[in-house]
């Protein structure tokens, strides 16, 4: 097993100490051999508050089909119960409806938020991510610089055995010519 300093010198060609967290993490993990791949879906979802799953959920909603279709409804039926059920003089949010404006004034004062603290739990996860992927990226392209080493490796041991067989061979053939030209000596006449 090597050690991440050597492997940080070797194929970084830098010291381990001059590394990064994540890099000496990862240099860690390649000297012992060890994955570094993890389901980064989960994690998140592990310790979240309940406030965060709220947030989540609101902007889930909030961006929803089913949240447009009710909101529509809602509208329609607001203005409708104002304008046609109840009589002109006894409804309670007469045209220009400002009880309304205020209720939608009040559900996009809160809702905004909301869903800013769901975008920017997202774009943590999404750094999280892009983190772990860093990781692993870095540590396949490092395993696959060994493995390229331990190719050109076994590829020079190889062209030496080749090279050393084929100085056998021509070694060989030199002798049976010797042996063939002092034969050929012996059988001619008058040799």
């Amino acid at each position: 097993m090597k050690k991440p300093h050597e492997l940080a010198e070797r194929l970084l060609g830098t010291t381990y100490e001059s590394l990064d967290q994540r890099t000496q993490k990862v240099a860690r993990h390649l000297a012992a051999r060890q994955h570094i791949a993890r389901n980064t879906a989960q994690e998140g979802d592990d310790n979240t508050t309940r406030g965060q799953r709220a947030a989540d959920a609101v902007a889930t909603f909030g961006g929803s089909w089913t949240f447009i279709a009710l909101f529509g409804a809602t509208l329609v039926a607001w203005v409708g119960l104002n304008s046609f059920v109840l009589a002109a003089g006894r409804s309670f949010d007469p045209y220009p409806y400002i009880l309304l404006n205020l209720f939608l004034s009040t559900l996009a004062a809160i809702q905004a938020p909301i869903i800013l603290m769901s975008q920017n739990r997202q774009a943590q996860k999404d750094r999280q991510v892009a983190e772990h992927d860093y990781e692993v990226n870095l540590k396949a392209e490092l395993e696959i610089m060994l493995l390229h080493e331990k190719v050109d490796l076994v590829r020079e041991k190889i062209d030496l055995q080749r090279s050393g067989a084929w100085a056998e061979l021509l070694a060989l053939q030199r002798q049976q010519l010797e042996l063939l030209a002092a034969l050929t000596e012996q059988r001619r006449p008058g040799a």
